[in-house]
Order: C-alpha cells, then sequence, then structure tokens
C-alpha cells in the first residue's frame, strides 16, 4: 500500500490565504482552486485564523446585493407582465 503524503504549508501562506479566502468576492472553494489546495483545508483556515464577524459580513454584503438584483429583476418582470397583460386585451377588443 502507498503512504499518503500530508502537505505542510508554512504559517504564513496559511494566514494570507484565509485573509483573502475571507475578503475576496468570489467564493471560498474558487479561491481554493485558484491557490491549488483543497476547499475543505481552506475552510478550516478561514475558521482558524480571521474572525468570525468579516466572514459574515461578506455573506451579509453578498446577500444584499443578490436582494438588490432579484429586486429589481421582480420589477422589471412584472412590468412585462402588465405590458403583455394590456397588449393582450388590445388585441382581444379588435377581433
Amino acid at each position: 500500500m502507498s503512504k499518503r503524503t500530508v502537505k505542510r504549508y508554512p504559517l504564513e501562506f496559511k494566514q494570507s490565504s484565509a485573509r483573502l479566502a475571507a475578503e475576496s468576492d468570489q467564493p471560498i472553494c474558487q479561491t481554493a482552486r485558484d491557490l491549488g489546495i483543497n476547499e475543505t483545508t481552506l475552510y478550516g483556515w478561514v475558521d482558524k485564523y480571521n474572525p468570525k464577524d468579516i466572514v459574515k459580513k461578506d455573506r451579509k454584503n453578498s446577500m444584499e446585493q443578490e436582494l438588490q438584483c432579484l429586486l429589481k429583476e421582480n420589477l422589471r418582470l412584472k412590468q412585462e407582465r402588465d405590458i403583455l397583460k394590456k397588449a393582450a386585451a388590445y388585441f382581444a377588443g379588435e377581433m
């Protein structure tokens, strides 16, 4: 059987990777792929080397941005629906 090798990373690399993952706009899994490390490993480093409030703040900001986008899309779709209703009523009255 082959032995499993454990890769060791310097403390500075762990801390900077965790900071990058917490402060970045991209998902942690994408940051892990970019850095060439396992996603689970990076999640562990983020939990260990970064305060929880930074990660929560990033998630809250991204959730607020997504909510704003969804609200705008909802408004646009309602306007399109109303226009289609009026157009259907207009064409139904012509016949």
